[in-house]
């Protein structure tokens, strides 16, 4: 059985179809990226695959459950995380005191556990995410003097405290330098030895660096799937969506390169 599963999913906004009897999977350990043009309907997507959202018809389950009759603090409960395009931490906490506080959430055991000491196991989990960031030397850092990318590792560093089973993440490479994206990217790998991972993704130069499976979505339906190299060979992505990003990329990884 598949962690995640999308069957037949539909859903219209004042009339207009943004998802389009839509089915996609995904299984435990796997990390997915979603591309397509603006309003391809990849953020409603990770919307009702979050809870955030509900589908006019079809079904969604994650690791069993019926995410459709779940709350999203359910969902966490159940192990799915979710990331935002811009970080969301508490800028006037520390770095470690920012995990401490998202470990003591325990979503697992349906609490906060934040009046309660913190216990070995959080510790481990904290200095366990710290290492996987790199983020420990600027553990007593306020986060909100840590540069653009550290701010966004830190998110998920406070992702994995949680000790998630599925990461959705939205564009985690939106205004890094070069040398950021690279970095995230190995942070990425390292996650998916724990966690699925589902990303939704502009940068190709990013998309590249993984061995992964791309759906590409196109007026609310997928439009092929596949690896990179067999998806950008495929006419009806290069007619409505690569073909549109070259000159963009291009300029983007050029002021990417100027900045690193």
């Amino acid at each position: 059985m598949s962690l995640l599963a999308i069957s037949d999913v539909s859903i219209s906004f004042d009339g207009v179809r943004v998802l389009d009897h839509l089915s996609l999977s995904l299984e435990a350990g796997e990390l997915r990226f979603l591309i397509g043009p603006n309003g391809a309907g990849k953020t409603t997507l990770i919307d009702v695959v979050s809870g955030k959202t509900r589908p006019q018809s079809g079904r969604v389950t994650f690791d069993g459950a019926d995410v459709l009759r779940l709350e999203p603090h359910q969902l966490a409960r159940r192990g799915m995380s979710r990331k935002f395009q811009t970080p969301a931490i508490f800028p006037s906490l520390t770095v470690h005191e920012n995990l401490e506080v998202t470990a003591g959430s325990d979503q697992r055991h349906g609490g906060w556990r934040l009046l309660r000491p913190v216990d070995a196991e959080v510790n481990a989990r904290i200095a366990d995410a710290l290492q996987l960031t790199r983020l420990g030397t600027e553990a007593d850092t306020r986060a909100g003097l840590l540069s653009h990318g550290q701010q966004q590792w830190l998110e998920i560093g406070m992702l994995l405290v949680q000790r998630p089973r599925l990461m959705l993440l939205d564009e985690p490479v939106a205004g890094l330098t070069r040398a950021e994206r690279d970095r995230t990217g190995e942070l990425l790998k390292n996650v998916q030895e724990r966690c699925a991972i589902l990303i939704v993704e502009h940068d190709m130069a990013f998309v590249r660096k993984f061995d992964a499976t791309v759906t590409v979505l196109h007026q609310g339906k997928v439009l092929v799937e596949g690896p990179l190299p067999v998806v950008q060979r495929d006419e009806r992505v290069i007619e409505v969506y690569l073909g549109r990003l070259d000159k963009a990329e291009a300029e983007a990884v050029a002021e990417a390169e100027v900045v690193a």
